[in-house]
């Protein structure tokens, strides 16, 4: 017997662009994640721009996962090798557990698109109390590629045989 189809439940997604170089008005990373989330019939629930630190990052990202509301947060930037790219070391100490997957199917999925420079790619993500936390790099076309083959199948409710969505929404009724 075959499930019958879900019905699609919006999601509150946070966006967090990390950059020492761009203002919120030359974010293109950023934009193009809060267009393709609310094009899905998403809610943008808050947007930052912050400098590359490990403990400002830290502090956006807790006070978000704090937040019964927040499903999701996806960040852009600071998941290179430069010296003050620091996504990676400043949000897995907030994982409760690691999606290992998605940064596995990040890399292989960006191998068409920028050959084996994908290696130096730490796209990440992770749950912290019923939150799912997507660090994306900096690219628009990063971005791109992460929302269209993964992250946005992933928090559609309607994805079969799983997705994210009865875990943000499962344990905690104010996620409703």
């Amino acid at each position: 017997m075959t499930k019958p189809a879900a019905a699609f439940k919006p999601l509150n997604i946070a966006i967090l662009t990390v950059s020492d170089s761009r203002t919120l008005a030359e974010d293109t990373s950023g934009q193009y994640l809060v267009d393709s989330l609310t094009a899905a019939g998403h809610n943008l629930a808050d947007r930052q721009l912050i400098t590359d630190d490990i403990y400002h990052i830290r502090a956006v990202i807790s006070g978000w996962i704090a937040d019964p509301s927040i499903h999701t947060v996806i960040t852009t930037g600071g998941t290179g090798f430069f010296v003050r790219d620091s996504m990676p070391e400043a949000v897995s100490v907030l994982f409760d557990k690691a999606v290992d997957g998605f940064g596995e199917m990040f890399r292989l999925i960006s191998k068409d698109e920028i050959g084996m420079s994908t290696v130096q790619s730490r796209a990440l993500a992770g749950m912290a109390n019923n939150t799912v936390i997507f660090c994306l790099p900096g690219s628009s076309g990063a971005c791109r590629t992460g929302w269209t083959k993964i992250i946005a199948e992933q928090l559609d409710s309607r994805t079969r045989p799983c997705n994210f969505v009865s875990h943000l929404m499962a344990e905690n009724p104010s996620h409703d």
